[in-house]
């Protein structure tokens, strides 16, 4: 895994509605992290073979490419992102989502949740891999 010159944790957000990008894209950086939107898994999948990301935060509803159908490309391309992944939906009472959720293992933030919220979250998970670094 490369290290950045500044140690700063890298992170893609993935989410479709810019203005909830936009949002989620601030409050990360002020929690000093690097950060790069996109608005949908095939741009998020270029944006993967570019460059180094410690964790995925993405919209599991995308025009295109689901965040789900992103979480299998990057199970077979990028395996080490795929395990840093969080979810967001606001559709938690469709059956597959749900099924994909319980059988992937991934932490899921349900629409509409605060800001702390997403902060924890992000902590949280890579609180965990560093654990298992």
């Amino acid at each position: 895994m490369r290290q950045t010159t500044n140690n700063r944790k890298k992170l893609l957000l993935v989410e479709d509605e810019p203005v909830i990008g936009r949002l989620f894209e601030r409050i990360l950086r002020a929690e000093g992290f690097d950060v790069d939107f996109v608005q949908d898994g095939r741009i998020a999948l270029e944006a993967v073979n570019k460059k180094h990301y410690d964790l995925c935060v993405s919209d599991i509803r995308l025009p295109g490419m689901t965040g789900i159908q992103l979480y299998e490309r990057l199970k077979e391309s990028h395996p080490e992102l795929s395990l840093n992944m969080i979810f967001i939906t606001g559709d938690t009472m469709n059956a597959s989502i749900q099924l994909f959720l319980k059988e992937s293992g991934m932490p899921c933030l349900v629409k509409p949740f605060n800001p702390e919220e997403l902060v924890v979250a992000v902590k949280g998970l890579l609180k965990k891999d560093s654990l298992h670094s």
